[in-house]
């Protein structure tokens, strides 16, 4: 097993979960070392995601192209025809991604992750749209989509402006400073990463929670990333979800994944990365997340090893 993909491994494993990715054995037979390993299992995330089977070729990611896609493992949440619809959009998404010489294999689950989204929503808005105009053909022209708003790739129900403009960011001598809740500091390589947790009730609120934050501190404004991500529930059924890369490819994404798996609402989460002159590959994703997670225990919004939850007071 090449350092790239043991870092691969525990990249993906930290990020969606432990077991996300693990050797594969037959029944039965004594597994080989490690280093030997090159048939794996691979949990798609998502509640109703299937496992496939991968082979890495032995000169992975250097030679021998991409991991074979052998076949589905386990199929996902009883649903018919869900195996080959999984099987199909990550052979798709390893196709797309995969660039000779370079780790693929987070690239190709976020990049499968976009397209089960995209298919899901096409066939629920499908379904929606032929019930409805079975029901009441007028209702559809009701109901167009106005009142979305695209924020970072969430699809969000937007709700009256005096809900979401509650904290404008043009004034931010006139606000409350942020509670933020700092997590344990961790340099890799180098490199330095540091998360700001706190509690948020308006998109507005985020945002210029970032803003005070960058203008309060010199050092953190210098930084070579300050990727953001926060969910909040408004009033009735609105919900809002977003997050910024700040130049860290796809890591804004991946902070919102994990605050997804957490369960977390009304909070938001700032992670600095002061980068120290040598790349860390994949690993990044991982000290970044851990972080993240430290920043939301410290906080007392989820206990260790639990979901989130509403938390202690602060």
């Amino acid at each position: 097993m090449s350092d790239e993909l043991r870092d691969e491994v525990e990249a993906i494993n930290s990020i969606y979960g432990d077991a996300s990715l693990v050797p594969s054995t037959p029944s039965g037979a004594t597994p080989p070392p490690p280093p030997a390993t090159s048939d794996y299992i691979l949990q798609l995330p998502g509640d109703s995601a299937s496992s496939l089977q991968l082979s890495f070729p032995a000169g992975y990611p250097d030679t021998g192209g991409p991991p074979r896609v052998v076949g589905v493992q386990h199929s996902s949440g009883g649903v018919r025809g869900a195996g080959e619809r999984d099987l199909r959009l990550f052979r798709a998404a390893l196709a797309a991604v995969h660039q000779p010489g370079a780790v693929c294999l987070f690239d190709a689950v976020e990049d499968f992750s976009r397209r089960l989204d995209e298919e899901c929503s096409a066939a629920a808005a499908a379904a929606a749209a032929a019930a409805a105009a079975a029901a009441s053909p007028a209702a559809v022209e009701q109901h167009d989509g106005e009142g979305k708003k695209e924020l970072g790739g969430v699809s969000t129900t937007q709700p009256e402006k005096s809900e979401i403009d509650l904290h404008p960011v043009d004034d931010l001598a006139t606000l409350p400073p942020p509670m933020w809740t700092l997590s344990e500091q961790i340099v890799d390589t180098k490199s330095t990463f540091v998360a700001h947790v706190a509690r948020v009730t308006s998109p507005s609120q985020a945002r210029s929670y970032v803003a005070q934050l960058l203008a309060s501190d010199r050092r953190i404004r210098s930084a070579t990333h300050n990727i953001s991500a926060w969910r909040i529930r408004g009033p009735g059924a609105a919900s809002f979800q977003d997050c910024d890369d700040d130049g860290e490819d796809a890591a804004g994404g991946r902070l919102l994944h994990l605050m997804r798996l957490m369960e977390l609402w009304d909070a938001m989460v700032v992670v600095t990365r002061w980068y120290g002159g040598v790349k860390l590959g994949p690993r990044r994703f991982a000290v970044i997340n851990a972080v993240a997670r430290d920043g939301f225990v410290r906080a007392g919004m989820v206990t260790e090893g639990g979901g989130g939850g509403k938390g202690r007071k602060k």
